[in-house]
C-alpha cells in the first residue's frame, strides 16, 4: 500500500469513528422504542440512532448492510433489543445474530427480570430493565463503546478529546464479535428469581456436571451454567486459580495450606478443597508469590 493511500485511509478511519455509535432500537411497542429512541439521540456517544418495530424489521435492516459487504458505511455497531415481542422474541433474534459472520453487540431491553441467565449465555453486553433509568442507560452505553474499543485496538487512541474514544472503526458493515467488557456480577437463579452476585464475594467454585457453584463469603451457593475451564480463563485476572479439576478458588480466599500424608489441600471458611498433584506446584509458586509481595509489617 502506498504512503498515500495509507494515509487516505487512516483519514477515512477517524473520521469515522468521530461519527460515533451506530444503534439499531428494537420493540414491537412503539412508545417504547419511542423512549429508547430518544435516550440514544440524546447520547454524545451516539452518532447514529434508528428503530425497528419487531424482530422482523430489525432483520432485514442488518441484513442489508451485511448484503453490501465489508465496504458498507450504514452497518450497525450495537442493536438495543426488547425481548418479548410477537413471532420471533429478542431471544431467537440474538441466536440469528450469533450466526453473523460479524454480529453486531447486544444490549437486551426488558421489563422481566427472569431471562437475564440466557441473556447472558447469549454474550449481551448488558440487561437493562425497563422502566430504564438515565443513568442505568448511560452506563450500558460505556459498556458497549468499551467493548468496541477493544476490538478496535490501537485505533482507540486516535480519536481526538472530547470525541467518543471508544467507538469503532468504521471499515466493515458490522464489527467482529469481541469478548464481553469485564463484568462485576454474575446472574444466578434463585426460585425463578434472577440476583445478582458480585464476583468479588465469591471465594471458590465447584464443578457440578454441565454446571458450576459458586460460592460467597455469605457461604451461599448458586448454580450457574457455566463450565470451570471458562470461568478459570475469564476471572484468572482477578486473582483465580485452578486448584482442582473440581475447583477455581480466589488465592486471597485460602487461610491454610494442608499437607497430611503427602495429600494436599486448603481450608476456606469452614471447606477443605483437595489440591491435585498437578495443579500443586503452581498453587504453591502463587502463594509464595503473593506472601512475598506482601507488605511487610515494621519491628
Amino acid at each position: 500500500m502506498g504512503e498515500g493511500t495509507a494515509a487516505g485511509t487512516q483519514g477515512r478511519e477517524q473520521a469515522q469513528w468521530r461519527a460515533g455509535l451506530r444503534a439499531l432500537a428494537v420493540d414491537d411497542e412503539a412508545p417504547a422504542l419511542e423512549e429508547l429512541l430518544y435516550l440514544l439521540r440524546g447520547d454524545a456517544r451516539v452518532g447514529h440512532a434508528e428503530g425497528a418495530q419487531g424482530a422482523t424489521e430489525a432483520l432485514r435492516r442488518l441484513g442489508r448492510a451485511v448484503g453490501k459487504g465489508q465496504g458498507a458505511d450504514d452497518g450497525i455497531d450495537v442493536v438495543f433489543l426488547d425481548i418479548n415481542m410477537p413471532g420471533l422474541t429478542g431471544l431467537d433474534m440474538a441466536h440469528l445474530l450469533a450466526g453473523f459472520a460479524a454480529p453486531p453487540l447486544i444490549v437486551f431491553v426488558t421489563a422481566h427480570e427472569d431471562h437475564a441467565v440466557r441473556a447472558f449465555d447469549l454474550k449481551a453486553v448488558d440487561y437493562l430493565l425497563k422502566p430504564i433509568r438515565r443513568e442505568r442507560f448511560s452506563e450500558a452505553v460505556r459498556r458497549v463503546t468499551e467493548t468496541l474499543a477493544a476490538a478496535a485496538g490501537p485505533h482507540a487512541a486516535q480519536a481526538r478529546p472530547g470525541t467518543p474514544a471508544t467507538a469503532p472503526e468504521r471499515t466493515g458493515a458490522l464489527p467482529a464479535r469481541t469478548p464481553a467488557v469485564e463484568v462485576a456480577h454474575i446472574p444466578v437463579e434463585l426460585g425463578g428469581v434472577t440476583r445478582f452476585v458480585d464476583i468479588d464475594d465469591i471465594t471458590h467454585v465447584e464443578a457440578q456436571g454441565d454446571y458450576a457453584r459458586v460460592h460467597t463469603r455469605q457461604g451461599a451457593g448458586h448454580l450457574i451454567r457455566n463450565s470451570l475451564a471458562a470461568l478459570e480463563e475469564s476471572w484468572r485476572p482477578r486473582g483465580f486459580v485452578r486448584i482442582h479439576r473440581r475447583y477455581l478458588v480466589r488465592l486471597s480466599s485460602i487461610e491454610e495450606l494442608r499437607l497430611d500424608g503427602g495429600s494436599l489441600s486448603v481450608r476456606i471458611g469452614d471447606r477443605i478443597l483437595a489440591v491435585s498433584r498437578r495443579n500443586a506446584r503452581e498453587l504453591r509458586d502463587l502463594l509464595v508469590r503473593r506472601a512475598n509481595a506482601a507488605p511487610r509489617r515494621g519491628r
